[in-house]
């Protein structure tokens, strides 16, 4: 696929004592077929530097930022977008693979269209990869404070092979223009991990930008190697970010009915689950999480 300039990407992804799932990344880039790009490997401060290990693997231009502590993901990726010399940069999980075409194929529709301010590949998972994670973002239910991805867990049969605008990007992979960078902001840091590129995403529409999904673009991801599907970590982030986006991004109206829903519903139905499952910590986690919106602001910082 041939475009009409070359301009330089950088590759952004995180590393958390996870090295050797991370070297893979850098490994499968090597298959790309478009090579005006470098890549920023940012370290959340893992117990054993990782510069050696990959170093060794001899990957084309990678660069290592060290920082002294977790960052999380919002402010490791802000970290490595400070240091990014690209004209666009693609927000990247550390556990997937490229294909070969695939930033081609996610450059392409900006030459054809100035509102573009992002856009997202295809998603399968890696470990099944015919099977979807994600093919755009519904809206998300301003009454509920959830969001669900178009063509989750359904079988590739070409469904969903058609591009067009999306309600939000993806955080495991995620093109963006730096223009977006320099009106929009980067990653809100409060938001630490999970909600993050939701409320990216609703502050980038409001700028008046699209989020482009590209059906003919592709990448697998390895799911939840980091956090595991049901830590108690993930359920205080969630709690607390689900909140905590509903007060970023709803007018009064909005977030009074959400309130209403989380007081009357998800909060016992919670308790009582995971008191019921025996799951303490989770249900600390999750009153914490709760709570933490009680005692702080909903402003931070974006760049």
């Amino acid at each position: 696929m041939k475009l009409r300039s070359e301009p330089l990407v950088s590759l952004i992804t995180l590393n958390y004592n996870q090295t050797g799932i991370t070297c893979e990344f850098p490994e499968s880039t090597k298959n790309l077929t478009y090579k005006n790009f470098e890549t920023i490997v940012v370290d959340n401060a893992s117990t054993v530097n990782p510069t050696a290990q990959i170093e060794a693997g001899n990957y084309p231009n990678v660069k290592i930022l060290l920082s002294e502590k977790n960052l999380g993901f919002t402010g490791g990726n802000n970290l490595g977008m400070r240091h990014a010399k690209g004209d666009f940069v693609f927000i990247v999980n550390n556990d997937t693979e490229v294909t070969p075409d695939l930033l081609e194929r996610l450059l392409a529709p900006f030459e054809n269209d100035p509102t573009i301010g992002v856009t997202c590949p295809k998603i399968r998972y890696f470990s099944h990869p015919n099977t979807i994670q994600y093919a755009g973002f519904n809206p998300m239910n301003l009454f509920t404070g959830r969001q669900s991805a178009v063509g989750s867990n359904e079988d590739d049969q070409g469904q969903y092979n058609v591009s067009g605008p999306t309600n939000c990007a993806h955080g495991a992979a995620m093109l963006v223009k730096r223009e977006v960078l320099e009106k929009v902001g980067m990653f809100a840091d409060k938001f630490f991990i999970y909600y993050e590129e939701s409320d990216w995403s609703a502050r980038i529409i409001r700028a008046g930008y699209k989020i482009q999904y590209v059906a003919d673009g592709l990448i697998y991801h390895k799911e939840s190697i980091t956090m595991g599907k049901e830590s108690a970590i993930k359920a205080y982030y969630h709690t607390r970010n689900r909140i905590l986006y509903m007060r970023r991004n709803t007018n009064p109206v909005q977030l009074a009915s959400f309130t209403l829903f989380f007081t009357a519903f998800t909060f016992p139905k919670s308790v009582l689950k995971y008191t019921v499952r025996g799951q303490f910590k989770h249900l600390k986690s999750f009153l914490k999480g709760t709570f933490w919106n009680l005692t702080n602001s909903s402003y931070s910082p974006v760049s």
